[in-house]
């Protein structure tokens, strides 16, 4: 069994008098180079997500070496026994100075493989991708086909024109479209960003989906999504299952295929799943999902998400081509989604997976605690449980066998950083002022 040796990566700002510039990682303070005494395989951006701790942990079962990068402690991918390195980087996500830090450390490290699951590290690579392919490989899709991934509209379109169903909506770049936008669509209604990760250049941010049922309420979320530049769309409310493909797609074949489902997220409408399970791939969402994939010819790893109406009809939501928050119940059902997107990137052969187990349910017991405190605070909103039934579901699940996102008897360190990082955010949640209806 490997020994817990992980190892921080000093990162010093410029001194006053060599101007701009940034010296590199030290271990001396002295102003050498940092290096490793051995090359570091694969260096793990956004650490402080959960798939990110499952990238620490797959790569490091693999006996490849991982470091993980972010931009503050105490997190729990750092206290991984399978973490060999970790960097905190003095620089806000997606900013210049991040992208100036983290070439310190992928040199420092002289990481074979860069792997990313954040919207705003991704935007901030793409910018750079030229300098940074210099230096290492990085697990994203080429540009040409990221770039109709991340933008909802290019990728609804794309699947119309192959005969998916995606929901009514209307692209809207302010306030003063809403009015007409709200009567094609109706309410409620759900307001998204066209690309989850808008910014100036100053600063940035990620926006989830919000459901509407007012006016009112659309316009406060328009407004704050637009904030920064870009569009919206307000599109048709559906209340019915979610569920999710994910892929490893390279040079024309599909390595590996797993589908779950969602039944509870935070938030409750497009969010972060809390409670999902892997199930077999279900015949219509499968082929669709694989058509499109082809058809933007969108490499790695991606997500493609449907939510069913009513009638059990499914609609095209949107596509992740990153590592997705759930992506650990994928790699314990037998898809190792992390290893093979470093297979892909690093030029290696890319294993083979023809069958996962399903049936198996795997929970985030903090986001489930906040998805339950939500709806207690916010009873009557549209396709979410009564508090009382949410209280129920809560209860009972713990007496359905299942998995938990950062418990690992054989790597226990993590659960104990997540539990201290969790009950301080829930009672931040406790506390905040119920809104205003």
């Amino acid at each position: 069994m490997r020994t817990k040796q992980t190892r921080e990566i000093d990162l010093h700002p410029p001194h006053p008098s060599r101007g701009s510039g940034l010296s590199l990682p030290t271990d001396d303070h002295k102003g050498s180079p940092l290096r490793m005494d051995e090359p570091c395989d694969a260096l793990v951006l956004d650490a402080r997500l959960r798939q990110s701790l499952a990238s620490v942990r797959s790569l490091g079962r693999k006996n490849l070496r991982a470091a993980a990068l972010e931009t503050f402690d105490g997190i729990p991918a750092f206290s991984s026994k399978w973490c060999q390195h970790k960097a905190v980087l003095p620089a806000e996500e997606g900013t210049e100075s991040y992208f100036t830090y983290l070439q310190q450390v992928i040199t420092a490290t002289s990481a074979k493989v860069v792997i990313t699951s954040s919207d705003g590290t991704i935007s901030l690579m793409r910018q750079h991708r030229e300098q940074l392919e210099q230096l290492t490989h990085i697990a994203l899709a080429k540009e040409s086909a990221l770039s109709i991934a991340v933008n909802k509209k290019q990728t609804l379109e794309i699947a119309k024109n192959l005969g998916l169903l995606i929901p009514r909506g209307v692209q809207v770049a302010s306030s003063g479209d809403i009015d007409a936008a709200l009567r094609e669509v109706g309410l409620p209604a759900v307001v998204k960003p066209v690309e989850s990760w808008t910014s100036n250049e100053q600063h940035g941010a990620r926006f989830n989906p919000e459901l509407v049922t007012t006016a009112q309420e659309a316009q406060l979320a328009v407004e704050k999504m637009t904030s920064f530049g870009g569009t919206v769309l307000i599109q048709q409310f559906l209340d019915g299952k979610r569920e999710a493909i994910s892929f490893l797609y390279a040079r024309g074949h599909m390595h590996a295929r797993f589908a779950q489902w969602a039944k509870r997220t935070a938030p409750a409408l497009g969010g972060t799943s809390v409670l999902r399970q892997s199930i077999s791939i279900p015949q219509d969402i499968g082929d669709q999902a694989e058509r499109l994939i082809r058809e933007i010819d969108l490499e790695g790893y991606s997500e493609v998400e449907f939510r069913r109406d009513s009638a059990g009809k499914p609609y095209l939501m949107e596509i992740n081509p990153r590592l997705s928050a759930s992506v650990e119940i994928a790699v314990r059902s037998g898809v190792d989604f992390p290893h093979l997107l470093y297979q892909w990137a690093s030029g290696d052969r890319i294993d083979e997976v023809k069958e996962y187990r399903v049936g198996k349910w795997m929970r985030y017991l903090m986001g489930d605690i906040a998805t339950t405190i939500a709806a207690l605070r916010r009873p009557g909103q549209p396709g979410a449980a009564s508090p009382a039934k949410a209280l129920i579901d809560f209860g009972t699940t713990f007496f359905v066998p299942m998995w938990y996102d950062y418990l690992d008897l054989s790597d226990p360190d993590p659960l104990w950083s997540a539990t201290k990082s969790g009950v301080h955010e829930l009672l931040q949640r406790a506390t905040r002022r119920k809104p205003k209806e």
